[in-house]
């Protein structure tokens, strides 16, 4: 609980974003929570990507994929209301971790998803991968600069 009130401090002392950290029990993801519609947060959160100089290379419609194949598994509990991933890259950021370490070309392409769930259609998640720690000290270094990238395209895409 400290972690999520320094963490909150720090966001509300640098006034940078009204997306809220939602609680961060894992070291997996990183998930931010904000209020608003789906649709609008989705394409600001696009904007922010292409703000970076970033094209999306694809969509993937997650909520629509898990609705259509809900019968096919035998399970028609809805999971999200909308759910979608981006995926796009950055040149410079994905050379710097690939250099570093050729082996790191599984952490491409970046992935930001955007969703909400059932019983709370205003509260949207924006969520990401978090990178791994990496091996060396340039890997690490790479690592910290895709980490940054993520946080500087969430800080802007939700305000």
């Amino acid at each position: 609980m400290l972690r999520i009130k320094q963490i909150l401090a720090a966001v509300c002392l640098l006034g940078v974003s009204a997306a809220v950290p939602a609680a961060d029990t894992n070291t997996f993801n990183a998930v931010f929570k904000t209020q608003g519609d789906f649709e609008t947060v989705r394409d600001t959160m696009a904007a922010a990507v292409e703000g970076q100089g970033l094209k999306i290379t694809h969509i993937n419609k997650i909520s629509g994929m898990l609705d259509n194949t809900a019968a096919a598994v035998g399970d028609a509990k809805k999971i999200y209301l909308n759910a979608e991933q981006m995926e796009f890259c950055s040149a410079t950021v994905s050379r710097q971790m690939m250099a570093a370490d050729p082996h790191n070309i599984v952490a491409c392409p970046y992935i930001i998803s955007v969703y909400n769930l059932p019983g709370d259609a205003r509260t949207i998640y924006v969520a990401y991968r978090k990178p791994p720690l990496g091996n060396t000290p340039k890997a690490k270094a790479a690592f910290v600069a895709v980490d940054k990238l993520f946080r500087t395209i969430i800080q802007d895409g939700i305000q």
